[in-house]
This record gives structure tokens, sequence and C-alpha cells, in this order.
């Protein structure tokens, strides 16, 4: 089983930057495709950007340019943290943004929800314009 708990949402201003963060404990490893997917009012949950097992990164392209993710893998404690800068925001941004896990040995994309098998429980991003 694994814990993820986002966190570094907030408000902020059209231009303005924000850094994500997403804490995974319990049986993390370095086995895991980690994601960033967003949910807009009214809208359906969609893909952001994920990062593989071996530091690949992908992004949806309306981020590309503009956001950055990256990872740390498992330190001594047993955790590991998975980070979304985010800069030049638009207020196209805002979300609430989810940090998402998935088992994965073979080092490949993985941009559908269906495909990851834990979640964190979603922080807000609002970007004023």
């Amino acid at each position: 089983q694994v814990q993820l708990v986002e966190s570094g949402g907030g408000l902020v201003q059209a231009g303005d930057s924000l850094r994500l963060s997403c804490v995974a404990s319990g049986r993390t490893s370095s086995n895991y495709a980690m994601g960033w997917f967003r949910q807009a009012p009214g809208k359906e949950r969609e893909f952001v950007s994920t990062i593989t097992r071996n530091f690949s990164t992908y992004y949806v392209a309306s981020v590309k340019g503009r956001f950055t993710i990256s990872r740390d893998n498992a330190n001594d404690n047993g955790k590991s943290t998975v980070y979304l800068q985010m800069n030049s925001l638009k207020p196209e941004d805002t979300a609430v943004y989810y940090c998402a896990a998935k088992r994965d040995y073979s080092g490949r994309f993985y941009s559908t929800d269906s495909d990851y098998n834990y979640w964190g429980q979603g922080t807000q991003v609002t970007v004023s314009s």
C-alpha cells in the first residue's frame, strides 16, 4: 500500500509560480511511475504530467514549457517525493491537482487515470487574472 500526500497549492496571480509536492510513503520504491492530474470545476480529470522510474518525463501540450516534473527516490525513512514546478501560471490552470502512483518495472509512460493504482487527496490551485 502506498500513501500519497500533496501540498503546495494556493491562490496566485497569472504569471506567478507554484511548486507542488507529493510525498509517497508506505511500500515505496523507485519502481513506480508518478503522475500529476488535475480537475477543474465542471470538467473531467485530465492528465498533466508523468515521470517514469527512469526519470523520463512527459507533459500535456497545454503545460509543456511551463511545468516541470521531478522526483526524489526513497530516502532513509522510506519516503519519496515528486514535485510539479508550475511557472507562468494561467487562469485556465485553476484546478484541484492530484498526485498518482503506479507500480511499474517497464519504464513506460502512463497518461490515463485508470492506469494508476494510488491517489492523493488533491491540492487546490487557483490562478486569478
